[in-house]
């Protein structure tokens, strides 16, 4: 065992975030353990860790604890072989105070792998119905949440547990989007629970969130914004700006091209009489698509999955994606709540009796039936409460 003690300033940080701890792995080694020691009540140090080649986890401030072999990791990290050479433990120094942060690691490499800990598979449960809304050209609407949170970073649920909570709010997908890491990828298309899981992973830093959608590798949160969106880009996937008015989160990043998918609706949209992520979003861009997310952690924070709910019109739920990419989607407060949806040349009002649309040109009409078809306009619709209360977005 090593046992390494440090200290790090205000100084620290500012000159440098990221910093990294580097330690000898020698041949032979069947398991990797750290562990990180501070004072929590006085700051934040968010861990991670890279191999001798490259990548092999993230958990942030979620754990202070970490072990790698070859059949199995902490939920965060890769497992594989310890491959011999110089790794490093990382530490960003997310929140230091003026006075510093005194830190110890104990970073132990065995020869004989610990146990892999028992995972309790959660019970089958039940979808609700699913509700009663026309096909189109070959496509339908499917009911979804583009970005929750498990185990594998600071969520309090395993994969498993995650898909059956997301089901039985009568979702059809769900991205699963941990912070900095891939570890939870693998486990994805092996989780049968009728729903399907849509990988993805939330690059989080100081100064804004974006989620990457799709099996494209890990994207390096260390490296300009730029690069992720290249990245995502180069990959075949999707890049989404996260929360972009989302408190101490809200996005700073500096971007060149400014992509085209935002989270405009989150969970934390409180009060939605509050206009300013509708402003953004205009202000963003004149194309911008709009998704919603829940941004799912644990019961009690965030809202629930599908709290909002985003509606993609597809093929089926593994085109979700190439549907997010054409700009079919709509959004709503939850998988029941009022729905506005473009059919072609028209709109299908669902429980919105009562409600007001607004139209792209800002003409206003009260909707008088829970199944009412309008005629669409081009551009973005979106139904309101008569306190300007945002119910039902629709692109």
């Amino acid at each position: 065992m090593s046992v390494i003690r440090g200290h790090w300033s205000l100084d620290d940080r500012l000159e440098r975030i990221l910093r990294e701890v580097a330690f000898e792995v020698p041949a032979g080694t069947a398991a990797v353990t750290v562990r990180l020691a501070y004072d929590r009540s006085q700051g934040v140090l968010d861990l991670g860790c890279a191999g001798a080649d490259g990548f092999r986890g993230w958990s942030g401030g979620a754990r202070d604890t970490y072990t790698i072999t070859e059949d199995w990791a902490t939920p965060g990290y890769l497992p594989g072989e310890p491959e011999p050479g110089v790794w490093n433990v990382w530490l960003r120094l997310h929140r230091v105070p003026p006075q510093g942060l005194d830190f110890t690691l104990e970073i132990h490499t065995e020869t004989v792998p610990p146990a892999r800990p028992e995972v309790a598979e959660p019970p089958a449960g039940e979808r609700p119905p699913r509700r009663d809304i026309p096909d189109l050209g070959g496509m339908r609407w499917f009911a979804g949440d583009f970005h929750a949170h498990t185990l594998h970073s600071d969520g309090s649920l395993t994969i498993a547990e995650l898909a059956e909570l997301a089901r039985g709010r009568g979702l059809d997908f769900l991205a699963v989007t941990d912070h900095n890491t891939v570890s939870h990828h693998p486990e994805l298309a092996k989780t049968d629970r009728g729903i399907t899981l849509l990988p993805g992973q939330e690059v989080t830093t100081d100064r804004g969130h974006a989620n990457v959608f799709g099996d494209v590798g890990w994207v390096d949160f260390r490296q300009p914004a730029d690069s992720w969106v290249r990245h995502a880009g180069r990959a075949g996937g999707l890049i989404s700006i996260n929360h972009p008015l989302g408190g101490d989160c809200a996005w700073l990043q500096p971007l060149t091209e400014r992509p085209r998918i935002a989270e405009v609706w989150h969970s934390g949209w409180w009060d939605r009489r509050w206009g300013a992520p509708l402003a953004w979003a205009d202000a963003w861009r004149s194309d911008l698509v709009w998704i919603g997310a829940s941004d799912f952690h644990k019961h009690g924070s965030d809202g629930l999955p599908g709290s909002p709910t985003t509606w993609v019109l597809a093929e089926d739920t593994g085109s979700v994606l190439d549907a997010v990419s054409a700009g079919r989607t709509a959004i709503s407060a939850g998988p029941d709540a009022p729905l506005l949806l473009r059919l072609g040349d028209e709109l299908l009002a669902l429980d919105a009796d009562g409600l007001i649309l607004v139209r792209p040109d800002g003409a206003r009409q009260v909707i008088r039936g829970d199944r009412v078809l309008l005629p669409a306009d081009p551009g973005r619709h979106r139904l309101e409460t008569y306190e300007n209360e945002v119910m039902a977005l629709c692109a």
